[in-house]
């Protein structure tokens, strides 16, 4: 097999569901052969090893260890999965406090033993306040940190493609931006159906008023209703769009959604929050998307959701004042 680098991926969480698709998939992707599996329940996490073995994949030197030090050291990039997953009746910020914490000692953990890691994806949410907090605490520039926030957006290409009865790909420039939760902004004007704009269908017969709100809430609950159908929270789309954003930072095939990015200017200050983005070798960057009033509105009110969230866990005591993070992170300014 071909590999893309020959780079150490570590993958924390890896005995979970998303966390052994991310192996999987990372693998079958070709991105490295050096591929480390992390997970404390050990267990588990050798069973994950043996199925990965017993696929029989050429070329790959797979290790796993439950020693948090073994995994991180020398690896140049990582993506964690390795937080509580969200269940049934739960909505993302009920994991907010446990998970805060568990971001808190990973970005110590990436401080200690790869501060020289070129990029890092945070998995488990609420993402955009885990990611946060690691960047905060692992001393990394802010481009070499970002979250998962895809699944809103494919979940909208995919509401719209099944209410129009064409291919998935036939909907393209199906965006949702600032927070991966129940307060995301929908964005209509960047997307288009079958080459014509989604704004100019809302309101026919094509796609009713109605029916758009009906489109949107589908997606806002698109998670819950994953729970409600599986018994579980997402792990397959997750796992893949998550390894998709590593094979990017890499240097491979661009990430074609929007990712959370740290954001502080344009009235977007001291957040992780979905933008429009870019990930490559020189790590994520970002633009404030265009859009109407409404849209821009509500990406506005979704980023004041996220401050709450932030505040809420500085108030917790797991990240000190804003003022005093560049003491943690001198990139923070």
């Amino acid at each position: 097999m071909n590999f893309l680098t020959n780079d150490k991926l570590t993958i924390v969480g890896a005995a979970g569901m998303i966390g052994s698709n991310m192996v999987q998939t990372a693998i079958m992707m070709g991105l490295t052969p050096n591929i480390c599996a992390y997970d404390p329940y050990a267990p588990a996490l050798e069973g994950v090893a043996e199925e990965m073995c017993h696929s029989g994949f050429e070329g790959l030197r797979l290790t796993y260890t439950s020693d948090i030090a073994e995994a991180l050291s020398g690896a140049r990039y990582v993506v964690s999965s390795g937080g509580a997953a969200r269940k049934a009746g739960m909505t993302r910020e009920d994991l907010l406090k446990g998970n805060a914490e568990i971001a808190a000692q990973f970005g110590k953990d990436i401080r200690a033993y790869c501060p020289d890691v070129r990029h890092v994806v945070v998995v488990f949410n609420p993402a955009d306040i885990t990611g946060l907090i690691t960047l905060v605490y692992s001393g990394l520039e802010p481009s070499r940190v970002s979250t998962l926030a895809a699944l809103d957006s494919t979940r909208l290409q995919r509401e719209l493609a099944r209410h129009f009865g064409i291919a998935q790909d036939g909907v393209t420039g199906a965006r949702t931006y600032g927070g991966h939760g129940e307060q995301m902004a929908v964005f209509a004007s960047t997307t288009e159906v079958g080459g014509k704009p989604l704004a100019g269908l809302i309101g026919t017969p094509a796609l009713t008023g109605e029916a758009w709100d009906e489109v949107r809430q589908r997606v806002i609950q698109g998670g819950k209703r994953i729970i409600e159908l599986r018994g579980r929270s997402s792990f397959q789309s997750p796992a893949y769009l998550s390894v998709e954003m590593i094979r990017a930072a890499m240097g491979g095939a661009p990430f074609r959604w929007p990712a959370g990015v740290y954001v502080s200017r344009d009235g977007f200050d001291h957040i992780m929050m979905a933008m429009e983005t870019k990930i490559d070798k020189d790590g994520v960057h970002y633009k404030v998307p265009h859009g109407t009033a409404d849209e821009i509105a509500a990406l506005r009110a979704s980023y004041g959701h996220l401050v709450r969230l932030r505040d809420e866990v500085i108030a917790m005591g797991v990240l000190p004042p804003i003022a005093e993070w560049p003491r943690l992170n001198p990139h923070l300014k």
